[in-house]
C-alpha cells in the first residue's frame, strides 16, 4: 500500500468541493427523468469517495470505492430508524442532505453508479498525472500499476 505516492489533498478536497457543488446543484436544477431522482445519490458517493481519499489518500481506489458505498449504503439503512432524536436532527436542511429522508432500493443502485464513477475517475486522473510526469500524485495514485 505505500509503494506508491498518495494522492494529494489539496486535489481531493478540490474534487470533493466540486462534487458537493454539483450535488447541491443537481437538488436545486433536477436533471429531466430518471435522473432528477438519482443524480444526486450517485454523486453522494462520488463525496463520499472523495472524503475518504481526503482522510485516507493512500488507499487503492478499488478500496475507496467500496468504503465509499459501504458508508452510503449504510445511511440509506439508517432511513429506516425512526429514533426520536434522529427523525429531529433529519428535520435541518443540512443534517437532511447527509442523512437523507426515506429508504429507497433504488438509491443503493444510485450509490453503486457513484461509486463506479469516482473509481473511474480516480484511476482516469491518476493514469493522467503519471502520463504528465507528475510523481506527486493527482487525484488518484500517481502510478497506474498499482490498480
Amino acid at each position: 500500500m505505500r509503494d506508491r505516492p498518495a494522492r494529494s489533498r489539496p486535489r481531493v478536497l478540490l474534487a470533493l468541493a466540486a462534487v458537493v457543488a454539483l450535488g447541491l446543484l443537481s437538488r436545486r436544477f433536477p436533471l429531466p427523468g430518471v435522473f432528477a431522482e438519482h443524480t444526486g445519490d450517485a454523486l453522494y458517493t462520488v463525496a463520499a469517495f472523495f472524503a475518504c481519499a481526503l482522510l485516507l489518500p493512500a488507499l487503492r481506489p478499488a478500496t475507496l470505492a467500496t468504503l465509499a458505498f459501504g458508508l452510503s449504503a449504510a445511511v440509506e439503512f439508517a432511513q429506516l430508524l425512526n429514533w426520536p432524536w434522529l427523525q429531529e436532527l433529519r428535520g435541518n436542511r443540512w443534517a437532511a442532505l447527509v442523512l437523507g429522508q426515506g429508504f429507497q432500493w433504488a438509491d443503493l443502485l444510485a450509490y453503486l453508479v457513484g461509486a463506479s464513477v469516482a473509481f473511474a475517475v480516480d484511476r482516469a486522473l491518476a493514469a493522467r498525472m503519471y502520463a504528465l510526469g507528475n510523481k506527486s500524485g493527482g487525484v488518484g495514485p500517481a502510478a497506474p500499476s498499482d490498480r
